[in-house]
């Protein structure tokens, strides 16, 4: 008989968690207005808020903590950290950052100014933020089938050429890059084929235009590629990332991903002129180039993490608890963004929530119904996190409208995917009854979803 399925790594090492009362989580719901980021972690019991620096590192990441070098220019982890770099992308220039929306703040420095437009599949959050927050547009060229939650195609993530060429014809002079997010976390973790890589590489060539990687979870793209296209199935994870990485000029990369650590990430480019720009922002703001905000010890970790995280084994034992969960909430009618992705499951609020206003935020809704429900504490990738167009000001609803439940990498078992996805069948079996949403009471200009204070209806 074939044998079951199992991980790739064994335990080491446990940390407790607890569970609480509804009557506690009641409290600690109003107290946090609402706004999950706002609970205390001590309140969670199972955090699905992200994947984002929640990883739990290898026994080799840990002993690479112990021999960081912490000088302050020129450590020998650097050196470890950029020939990791070099390897996997083929990028010369490195430029270490202490996270990726510092990355982005560094390279958008140089790169981004009032008025120009960067056209892309679905900008994360930070990287809208750092685009409009300069007085530039960020225009979504994501391919419409991924509005269509229930619509199963491989590559969801993918920019559409035609809206793309259209921007690069109308606005030429205002787009100083395009940035391809992979995979696309916006559109529900979807990845991005590298058929559509070629073809926005060709495109960027023919109008002259750089091209660079949101690369949070470029090795889960790479890993979708060699299951999902034809021609990349015998190709290992770092010859496909060698692939991908070929069709960019530069990338912006939040380690706590794909890097497996707690904190770190950097910018890798093949041009001179990017890393000259580049660099005088990341002493400003950052710290000597050889450092760039993180110790030398975390440089250690994340070389080690890279490493880790191209390989086979370790993609498919982190990919088959997502698509666990998706199979627990397909026997349960609950619908998400299919097919899953790779880093979470984004449960379609509208569908599941149909009698909540779009003006009172179901995706919201449904991430504080969850956390009442059993502590579980996801996060919401919709109305909310839209921000308020720049200029009407108005609430942008014509987005997806998601409640994404993040798996951190090698923390929970299955049996705790298991408690997650009955938690959601229970709120599924009453939604007749939830038919009131949240308001805002306070918001922030940018990236309002970390700060904002609601009040339910």
């Amino acid at each position: 008989m074939n044998l079951p399925f199992a991980e790739s790594w064994k335990i080491k090492m446990i940390e407790q968690i607890h569970k609480s009362t509804r009557e506690e989580r009641e409290q600690w719901m109003k107290e946090a207005h609402y706004n999950v980021f706002q609970l205390k972690a001590e309140q969670v019991y199972i955090d699905l808020l992200t994947d984002s620096g929640t990883g739990a590192m290898s026994d080799r990441q840990w002993a690479g903590i112990m021999t960081g070098d912490e000088s302050y220019a020129g450590a020998s982890s650097f050196f470890k950290f950029k020939e990791t770099v070099q390897r996997l992308t083929g990028f010369e220039y490195i430029i270490p950052t202490h996270q990726g929306r510092a990355a982005e703040n560094v390279l958008f420095s140089y790169l981004v100014h009032e008025g120009d437009i960067v056209p892309g599949n679905s900008h994360f959050d930070t990287t809208k933020g750092h685009i409009e927050g300069r007085k530039a547009i960020a225009l979504d060229c994501t391919v419409d089938e991924a509005k269509d939650t229930q619509l199963e195609i491989p590559f969801k993530g993918n920019v559409d050429p035609v809206k793309l060429e259209k921007a690069l014809a109308e606005h030429a002079d205002k787009i100083p890059f395009i940035i391809i997010t992979i995979t696309n976390n916006t559109a529900g973790g979807q990845p991005v084929s590298m058929e559509n890589l070629k073809q926005i590489r060709a495109i960027a060539d023919k109008y002259g235009k750089p091209v660079l990687f949101d690369s949070a979870r470029f090795a889960e793209n790479a890993y979708f590629i060699k299951t999902r296209e034809k021609g990349y199935a015998d190709k290992t994870i770092k010859e496909i990332t060698l692939e991908m990485f070929a069709l960019a000029d530069g990338m912006t990369m939040s380690a706590k991903k794909d890097g497996l650590v707690n904190m770190g990430g950097f910018i890798a480019t093949r041009l001179k002129d990017w890393y000259e720009g580049a660099k005088g922002y990341c002493i400003q703001f950052e710290g000597y180039l050889t450092y760039g905000g993180m110790n030398g010890r975390d440089l250690n970790a994340l070389a080690i993490g890279l490493d880790e995280n191209t390989e086979f084994d370790n993609l498919e034992t982190r990919i088959h608890q997502v698509q666990l969960l998706a199979k627990l909430l397909d026997e349960y009618g609950v619908p998400y963004q299919r097919p899953a992705g790779g880093h979470a499951i984004f449960v379609d609020a509208r569908k599941l929530l149909s009698h909540v206003p779009k003006e009172e935020f179901p995706a919201q809704t449904l991430t504080i119904e969850l956390y009442l429900e059993a502590g579980i504490r996801g996060c919401e990738i919709g109305y909310i996190l839209a921000d308020r167009d720049p200029i009407t000001h108005e609430n942008r609803f014509g987005g997806l409208d998601l409640c994404r439940l993040a798996i951190p990498r090698r923390v929970y078992t299955d049996n705790h995917i298991a408690v997650i996805a009955a938690a959601l069948k229970n709120v599924y079996e009453r939604r007749e009854q939830i038919t009131r949403g949240v308001k805002i009471l306070w918001e922030a200009p940018l990236m309002r979803h970390f700060t904002v204070q609601l009040a339910r209806l």
